[in-house]
This record gives structure tokens, C-alpha cells and sequence, in this order.
């Protein structure tokens, strides 16, 4: 059974979210504020869980962050529990792709009154707004980037993303409009979730096996810690630095994102 109470506690929204765009809006934004991105067990050498259980007890109760397998996990068992009509989508992420890349990205499709949303937990690389699935549809981050969604005709949904490349995880580069990820709303098995996080984990070439990659969404800008690379992005100001002090990489993790990991552990990491 799903610990909707201590899910809510965990993201600290301390009311039952509407039934409606406003309240999955505002769910997602509390989740992606308090439960950081980070997949720090592929580079401990871990495997990746992503049964609701082990997602829980990893994300929920051990304090922890994830992958978007794993975010993404989380947040549709909370919106079962929430009684939201959600399944789970697959995509393709186009941030430093110089071809098709594979499918290494899950989101939730949402249905409300008949209207269908496109919903996000787990996308390390930005904040992504709830988005409604209409060709042009725009919204705004509260870090002050814009997104739309675009029929593709060889992708079915382009989402693209317009906005101060500090707060991302360090990929957006230049200006104007770019592609962030495209999906299509074909039916996703678990199987195919499997596949995907199994890719994510464990192939040579995947960003998540040859880096450190941490993030987590600020009221108004973003942080991310990529390797040993540190970047802090809010109220119009950038902080930089490289962190190469074992100590300092430990207490960046626990202070900045909220990861609590052993002095072995940081090692091992760097």
C-alpha cells in the first residue's frame, strides 16, 4: 500500500492537492523541490530499483534522491492514491544529441475531465512546468523559462525549452527554443520502463554510468552538481565553482540537495 501521508510530509505539501491541473501542478512542483534528481547509485555501483516499494523506501523514507525512472514512479503511485487518472509515457532526450537518442526518459500523462496533461517529476536537466497536450501549448517556469509543446512528425511531441541556461544542468547552451525531450502516447509496459532504466544504468554510453549528475529545483532557479562541478542559479545570480575537497563535495550534497552519504561513499564518487 502507497504511504500517501508520508509522501506528502516527505515533499512538505501539508494539504490534500485538488483534483485538478492547479493541484497536479502544484504536487509536482513541491516534489521536484524537495526530493532532488541524482543518480549517484549507477556510479556506486548499485543497481536501480524501480518497484513502487523500493522506490519509496529509497526516495521516501531513506531521504534520498533519484533517476526519472524513479521520480517517476514515486509521483504516479501518489497520484493513484490521489485518485488521478495517470500512466506513464516514454521519451527521448535531444539535450546534447547529435542523433536519435534512445528512450531514457519517463513523464506521466495525465487525464482530467477529459483533458489530457503531461506531468514531470523526473527530469533532471531544467524545471518542466504541467503542460497541457495541445500542439502550442506554453507555460512558464518560475525560474522564468518558457516551454511549449509541438506536433513532430517523426517524434509525435517535441517539448522545447526558452530560458537562462543557468538553470539547467549545464546542457542548454545559446538562446532561443531548444528541444529538451519528444514522446509519443503509446501504451508504456513495464517492460518497457524496465528496459529503459535497465539502459539508463548500465550502458557505456549513457550519461548516468560516465557522470555524476545531481540537481534540484530553487523557488526561483535551480542548482546542479555535475562531476565536480557546482552551479547555483537564483535570484538573478550565478554561483560557480569546482569542488575538489572531498568535504566539501559531502557537505554540498547534504546542504544544497539534501543527500547524506558516508565519507566512503563521496570517495568512491570522486
Amino acid at each position: 500500500m502507497f504511504d500517501l501521508d508520508t509522501y506528502l510530509a516527505r515533499i512538505e505539501l501539508p494539504a490534500m492537492p485538488t483534483r485538478d491541473a492547479a493541484g497536479l501542478a502544484r504536487l509536482q512542483w513541491q516534489h521536484r523541490q524537495r526530493i532532488p534528481f541524482e543518480n549517484l547509485d549507477v556510479r556506486l555501483g548499485r543497481g536501480i530499483a524501480i518497484d513502487s516499494a523500493s522506490v519509496a523506501a529509497k526516495l521516501v523514507t531513506a531521504q534520498r534522491g533519484g533517476y526519472c525512472f524513479e521520480h517517476n514512479r514515486l509521483f504516479l503511485d501518489a497520484l493513484a492514491a490521489l485518485a488521478f487518472e495517470a500512466r506513464p509515457l516514454l521519451a527521448r532526450v535531444w539535450l546534447g544529441a547529435t542523433e536519435v537518442p534512445p528512450l531514457t526518459h519517463t513523464l506521466a500523462l495525465v487525464t482530467i475531465d477529459g483533458a489530457e496533461w503531461i506531468a514531470d517529476t523526473g527530469f533532471g536537466g531544467s524545471y518542466t512546468p504541467v503542460l497541457p497536450l495541445v500542439d502550442g501549448a506554453e507555460a512558464d517556469a518560475p525560474d522564468g523559462a518558457r516551454f511549449v509543446l509541438r506536433r513532430d512528425d517523426a517524434h509525435g511531441w517535441m517539448l522545447l525549452r526558452d530560458g537562462h541556461p543557468a538553470n539547467t544542468d549545464g546542457r542548454a547552451t545559446g538562446a532561443g527554443w531548444q528541444p529538451q525531450y519528444s514522446f509519443t502516447t503509446a501504451t508504456v509496459h513495464a517492460s518497457d520502463l524496465a528496459m529503459g532504466n535497465h539502459w539508463s544504468a548500465t550502458a557505456p554510453t549513457s550519461r548516468f554510468v560516465n557522470h555524476n549528475v545531481v540537481s534540484i529545483v530553487l523557488p526561483h532557479g535551480f542548482a546542479a552538481l555535475t562531476d565536480r562541478h557546482y552551479r547555483r542559479h537564483a535570484a538573478g545570480a550565478t554561483s560557480e565553482a569546482e569542488i575538489t575537497d572531498p568535504r566539501v563535495y559531502r557537505m554540498r550534497l547534504a546542504m544544497m540537495f539534501g543527500i547524506a552519504l558516508s565519507r566512503e561513499e563521496v570517495a568512491a564518487l570522486l
